[in-house]
C-alpha cells in the first residue's frame, strides 16, 4: 500500500460536512452585494512580487515574514501567491483602464496565502471577500461602506460585532506624526521589545499595534496621529462621523487603529467580534487613495474592506446562526427488472419541477436501501419494485410521518408538490 499523503499544514480541506455552510454564506454575500450595485471581478492568485512590495510596503509583517514568494524557473520572474486582494484588483483596474471617465464598485472572493503559524481563525491559506469602491471622494461613500456592513450583520443575524474607527490623515501628516513617535519612543528604549526596536526607525506607527502587555501603558501615552491632522483630513473624518451618527451606527474611536498595510489613508475601520479570542477582527478596511497613483493610475479615490470568511463562519457558528445541512427532497429505492430505468425517468421528471432527488445505486435489499434513505435525511422515499413497473405506480413513503401510499405515475408530481411545498 502506498504511503498516505497529507495536506500542507495550515491549508485546510473544506469537506462536505462544512462546504454547504460556505455555499450558503457565499449566496448571502452575492445577493447582498448586488443590492448595493457591486460587480464581481476575478484576478490571478499569482502576481509579480513587486506588486506587493510596492503596495503593501516593504517594512510590513506581510512582506517581511509572510509572503509565499519564489522565482519562476522558466523565465526568472519573481512571483508571489497573493497575501491580500486589493493590490491585484487595483493592478487590473489600472492595466485595463477601468477608471477612465468612470467609477467602479467591485468585489472579489477567493483564497489568500500568508506564511504564518496556523491557529484558530488564522491559516496559511485563508479566504476573503473583498469590496472596493473606486473614484468616489467621500465621505459619503465611507458612510455607505459602513452602512452596508451593518446591513450584512443584520442579514446574517450576527451580533456582538463592534465598529472601531480612526483617521490616518495624509502622507505629510503621517510623516510629522512619525517623527514625533520616533522622538517619543527613543526615550523609552529600555521598555521596547525587540520587534518595536526593529520598527522604531523603519515603521514606528506599527509599534502602536503591539500586543505586548508590557508596552501597553507606553503605547497609550504615545503621540496621537489625530493631533497632527490638518483641516482637510479633520473635515473628512468629522464628515464621516457625522454621517455615521445620522445613520444611528455606533462606533468607537480608536487612535491606535492603524491596520497592517502601508497604503491606507484617512478613514480606517475594523469590525471586532467577541467570539474570536485573539483573532478578533472579522472585517477591516479603509481609504487607500495613494495606491492608485503608486500602481500607475492618475490621482483618484479608493476605499474598500475585506472579510475573513473563516472568521465570519466561526463567529456565526459560535452564535448558532449557521443553517442545518440541507437534505435532498426525495430518495428513490428500487429492486427488480426495469426498476432502475423507471427510477431514472422519475428522477428526471421530478428534477424538471425543481425537486432534488437521490437515486439509490449499487443494489442492496430494500431493507438496506431504506436505511440509506433514512440516513440521507430526505423527507420522502419513493419505492419502485417490479409490481410498480407493471402497474405504472410508485409507493410514496413519508419518513417523518411513517406513512405510505400508492400513487399513479401520472399523478406523482402533484402528490410530491402536496407533500413538499415549494
Amino acid at each position: 500500500m502506498a504511503e498516505k499523503l497529507s495536506g500542507v499544514k495550515g491549508m485546510n480541506d473544506i469537506l462536505p460536512v462544512n462546504s454547504y455552510q460556505w455555499l450558503w454564506l457565499e449566496g448571502k454575500l452575492n445577493a447582498w452585494l448586488a443590492q448595493y450595485g457591486y460587480n464581481n471581478m476575478r484576478t490571478p492568485i499569482l502576481e509579480s512580487t513587486q506588486l506587493f512590495t510596492r503596495s503593501i510596503g516593504e517594512v510590513t509583517d506581510i512582506v517581511e515574514k509572510e509572503m509565499y514568494s519564489f522565482v519562476d524557473s522558466l523565465n526568472g520572474d519573481k512571483l508571489t501567491l497573493r497575501p491580500e486582494g486589493t493590490a491585484g484588483i487595483i493592478r487590473a483596474v489600472v492595466e485595463h483602464s477601468l477608471l477612465y471617465n468612470a467609477t467602479q464598485k467591485l468585489w472579489y472572493i477567493g483564497p489568500m496565502f500568508r506564511h504564518e503559524r496556523p491557529q484558530k481563525g488564522r491559516y496559511r491559506q485563508f479566504h476573503q471577500l473583498g469590496v472596493e469602491a473606486l473614484g468616489f471622494a467621500g465621505p459619503d461613500i465611507d458612510c455607505e461602506i459602513i452602512l452596508m456592513l451593518s446591513h450584512l450583520w443584520q442579514i446574517l443575524g450576527l451580533g456582538g460585532v463592534e465598529l472601531h474607527i480612526n483617521c490616518l490623515g495624509n502622507k505629510e501628516e503621517r510623516l510629522a506624526h512619525r517623527q514625533a513617535l520616533i522622538s517619543y519612543f527613543e526615550q523609552y528604549q529600555e521598555i521596547l521589545d525587540e520587534e518595536a526596536k526593529r520598527r522604531l526607525y523603519s515603521n514606528p506607527l506599527r509599534i502602536l499595534d503591539t500586543k505586548n502587555p508590557a508596552m501597553q501603558e507606553l503605547v497609550t501615552a504615545a503621540p496621537r496621529l489625530i493631533d497632527y491632522l490638518g483641516d482637510e483630513s479633520l473635515s473628512h473624518y468629522n464628515g464621516w462621523k457625522a454621517g455615521l451618527d445620522a445613520l444611528n451606527i455606533s462606533y468607537i474611536e480608536n487612535p491606535r487603529l492603524v491596520r497592517g498595510l502601508d497604503y491606507y489613508n484617512l478613514s480606517v475601520f475594523e469590525w471586532v467580534s467577541s467570539d474570536l479570542g485573539s483573532q478578533s477582527t472579522v472585517c477591516g478596511g479603509g481609504r487607500y487613495d495613494p495606491l492608485l497613483a503608486e500602481l500607475g493610475a492618475k490621482d483618484n479615490y479608493a476605499i474598500g474592506f475585506a472579510i475573513g470568511l473563516e472568521r465570519l463562519l466561526l463567529s456565526l457558528e459560535a452564535q448558532n446562526k449557521l443553517p442545518a445541512k440541507p437534505a435532498s427532497d426525495i430518495y428513490i429505492v428500487s429492486d427488480g427488472d426495469g426498476t432502475t430505468a423507471l427510477g431514472f425517468r422519475l428522477a428526471a421528471q421530478l428534477r424538471e419541477h425543481g425537486f432534488s432527488v437521490i437515486q439509490n445505486f449499487g443494489g442492496g435489499s430494500f431493507k438496506a436501501q431504506f436505511k440509506r434513505a433514512d440516513n440521507s435525511g430526505s423527507p420522502l422515499t419513493l419505492v419502485i419494485g417490479e409490481n410498480e413497473v407493471k402497474q405504472q405506480q410508485v409507493v410514496v413513503k413519508s419518513m417523518a410521518l411513517k406513512t405510505q401510499e400508492v400513487v399513479e405515475l401520472g399523478n406523482i408530481v402533484d402528490k410530491i408538490k402536496q407533500l413538499i411545498s415549494r
